[in-house]
């Protein structure tokens, strides 16, 4: 199973961030290890002093597929889900100011949160699904898949030029504006709609 991040897909994080809005997926990748799963608690990891929260849209793939034509990326797509993709913002900024990758600062053991999936049948339209991410109970993100750079569609058009994708692939489809760090003891909860599909809480 591949862990497939999308970044900067939402102008207003990328803007928040003083990233340039781009003009093709900004592609990453998390190892297997780094999924945190049955609302588990978040142990603040010892080698970072700014972790912060992004939630986002979770895309699960159906079957496999290679160089996906546009008209055919909906056949692609089994469940719809949400999770967190932590940061190590500070070893990230380092990371980027020497040139180099960081994909250290995404994908550390436990560092990708997922929560409950949903079957896209029982989405009534994927270009406009709602969701939040609530630390404490106040809201800290809100956001909606019809303000995406990249639709789901197209991610996965784009990725399949690159990647044979796979049964069970997960793509992190990015991130709205509003991220920011937490600390030991937050309590994260993740929203689509009403529905809560995780929590976890930071120790």
């Amino acid at each position: 199973m591949t862990i497939f991040c999308i970044g900067r897909n939402y102008p207003e994080h990328a803007k928040e961030l003083n990233n340039p809005v781009p003009a093709e997926p900004v592609v990453f990748c998390k190892p297997p290890a780094s999924i945190l799963r049955d609302n588990k608690p978040f142990y603040y990891p010892a080698f970072s002093n700014e972790i912060h929260y992004e939630v986002e849209i979770l895309l699960k793939i159906a079957k496999p597929g290679k160089s996906i034509k546009l008209e055919n990326a909906h056949e692609y797509m089994s469940q719809i889900g949400l999770g967190i993709d932590f940061t190590a913002r500070d070893i990230q900024q380092r990371c980027k100011e020497k040139g180099l990758p960081w994909e250290i600062a995404k994908g550390w053991d436990q560092s990708a949160v997922i929560g409950e999936w949903i079957d896209v049948q029982q989405i009534i339209d994927l270009k406009s699904i709602s969701f939040s991410l609530i630390k404490n109970k106040e809201i800290v993100q809100r956001g909606n898949s019809s303000e995406m750079i990249f639709s789901f569609s197209k991610i996965i058009v784009y990725l399949s030029q690159y990647f044979k994708i796979s049964t069970g692939d997960i793509i992190f489809t990015g991130t709205p504006s509003g991220v920011g760090p937490v600390i030991i003891g937050d309590l994260l909860e993740g929203f689509i709609e009403d529905r809560r599909m995780f929590w976890t809480e930071v120790r």
